[in-house]
Parts: C-alpha cells; sequence; structure tokens
C-alpha cells in the first residue's frame, strides 16, 4: 500500500472500510456474513497498523483534531470520581471551555483543570475567564494542599472582541507567573492539540505527559505556514518545521514522556486509551507528592530554564 498523501485525512482509508462493516452488521445473521465481517475488521486493523506507523507531522494534527478524539471530560470521567466542579471566575462568568474541579484519583484528592474543545472543534476557545477560573481553582488547591492535574486541548484563544476588551493577555500571563510558584504538584497532560500561549496557560508543570498522536507548537501548523511563507498550502512543511510531535518534543526535552495510544489513535478506542495514561499518570503524580515543596519548585524552575526561560525568580 502507498503512503497517503500528508494533505488527505489518514483516517479516510480506515472509515470507508468501517462503514462496509457497519452496513454489514445490520444484514441478517449468516456464516457467510460473520465471514465477511471478519474478514473486514481484520483488513482494517492491518490498514490501521500500516497508515498509523507512517503519519506525517500533518497527518498528526489531523488526528489530534478529530472530532471522536476523547476530550478532557472524557478522560476525566474515567480516571476520576467524586468529581465537583467549580465555576465562575468571580468577575465576570463562568467559561465553558475551560473544566475546573476537586476529585480523587487513585484513592487521592486532587485538582483537575483542563481544556474542553468546543464542538465542532474550530468554533473557539477558551475565554479570559477561563483562565481566571482555572488560576482562582489552582490557588485554592495550594491552600489545601492538593495536587493538580492539567488537560491541555486548546484550538486557541477565542477569537471574539469580548476576550480581548476583558483581557486575554493579561489572564494568560498571571496564569503562566502563578504556575511557576505553585508549591503543590502540577502534573500536565497533553490529550489534544496544544497551540500557544492558551496551551502554555495550563501547560507549566513539574511533569509533562503527552498523548502518542497529539500534538503541541507555537502556533498551528497553519498559522505557521501564513507567517513564515505567506502561503496556507505551506502547511505542511509549517508542520514539519514546527517539531510538534510526541516523539519531537520529548527528544528536545520539551515534554517528559510519551503515552501510548490504542491502535488508530484514542478516538478508535476511547476507554483504552484513557486505561493506557491512568498509569504513567499515577506515577507521575506519586513521585512528584514524595518531593518537598521547595525541592520542587527549584526542580520547575530549573526545567524553564533549561527551555531557554531564564531569569524565574518569582518577582
Amino acid at each position: 500500500m502507498t503512503r497517503p498523501s500528508a494533505s488527505v485525512d489518514a483516517d479516510a482509508p480506515i472509515t470507508a472500510l468501517l462503514s462496509e462493516v457497519e452496513a454489514l452488521s445490520l444484514m441478517p445473521r449468516t456464516a457467510a456474513r460473520q465471514q465477511t465481517l471478519d474478514t473486514l475488521r481484520s483488513r482494517v486493523r492491518l490498514l490501521r497498523q500500516e497508515v498509523y506507523s507512517s503519519l506525517t507531522p500533518w497527518q498528526r494534527v489531523l488526528v489530534a483534531r478529530h472530532p471522536q478524539r476523547p476530550r478532557t471530560r472524557d478522560h476525566l470521567s474515567r480516571l476520576c470520581s467524586d468529581f465537583t466542579e467549580l465555576h465562575g471566575d468571580r468577575r465576570f462568568a463562568d467559561d465553558p471551555g475551560v473544566v475546573a474541579g476537586f476529585a480523587r484519583f487513585g484513592g487521592e484528592s486532587v485538582l483537575v483543570v483542563g481544556h474542553e474543545r468546543p464542538h465542532p472543534p474550530h468554533a473557539g476557545g477558551a475565554r479570559p475567564e477561563g483562565y481566571r477560573k482555572a488560576l482562582r481553582c489552582m490557588r485554592l488547591a495550594e491552600k489545601f494542599d492538593r495536587p493538580i492535574i492539567t488537560f491541555v486541548d486548546s484550538v486557541g484563544a477565542s477569537p471574539d472582541v469580548g476576550s480581548e476588551a476583558r483581557g486575554m493577555a493579561d489572564a494568560i500571563a498571571h496564569n503562566l507567573r502563578a504556575m511557576t510558584m505553585l508549591t503543590v504538584p502540577v502534573v500536565v497532560v497533553v490529550i489534544g492539540e496544544g497551540s500557544g500561549a492558551t496551551a502554555l496557560a495550563l501547560a507549566v508543570g513539574d511533569y509533562i505527559l503527552m498523548l502518542e498522536y497529539a500534538v503541541y507548537g507555537v502556533v498551528p501548523a497553519e498559522s505557521a505556514a501564513s507567517i513564515l511563507w505567506g502561503d496556507t498550502a505551506c502547511t505542511e512543511d509549517a508542520a514539519d518545521a514546527l517539531k510538534l510531535t510526541a516523539s519531537d518534543l520529548v527528544r528536545l526535552g520539551v515534554i517528559d514522556e510519551v503515552v501510548p495510544e490504542p491502535l488508530g489513535g484514542a478516538h478508535a478506542d476511547p476507554i483504552a486509551a484513557t486505561r493506557l495514561l491512568a498509569q504513567p499518570l499515577r506515577s507521575a503524580l506519586h513521585h512528584q507528592t514524595s518531593l518537598s515543596a521547595s525541592a520542587r519548585v527549584t526542580e520547575r524552575h530549573a526545567r524553564l530554564g533549561r527551555l531557554g526561560l531564564s531569569g524565574i525568580d518569582g518577582t
């Protein structure tokens, strides 16, 4: 089989086969039907193995944006129990683009904060009140000595005039500064697409996990193509240049660990995707809680310094 073009959704041939499987499943049960179903399902598995072993960076972006890819609430519902959601920034409103609340994970009380991608995925991103809500909750977690887990899946800032008027840049900047100084453990999980400061506003932490087919970069590939080449037709080249895949980022030291996904990506088996995330997340949290607050903050600053953000001293 030839490698699919990067300009084409890698899941397209798989989706076509799955449609055949679904249609055949509705037909009366016969031995011939079952044999054909088994053959088609085997073809789906083989096709997924071949396609997902040779994805280009741009195709990984498309996988990260898949509409059925599990989001923060999906992982949260399977990882945690006793979730109590907190609302509002105590200034303007509650932003559904950011989810925050206390829950139990592995028997331990934690704060969970995460982006919640809208439907459709490009309908807009989080607003400043969402980031202010996140920071309010993180300070509450610090007050009660509760570890923090963040899920990063940002489509970028909400582009409306109201968000700018209410101080989007100010809200993000406050989060960046405050998260460098939190005394409680902060474990970050990049679950989908993370782009720019809106992703980083929930991603300053002690240990960063990233799902295998997630992407994480300074800007979306389309924006990079427009800025660098002046042509969105160069989006594939921009995706290559951005080094936004999990394998690139762990090699560069931007993230700490790549979490495997089920064959065909997290959207192919969301329950298995969460199951694969549970143990690495538990291990990272256990290690961070074993450190003293001063050691943790010192290492967090050293980590940022290694990434080129020198001069972080809390002032």
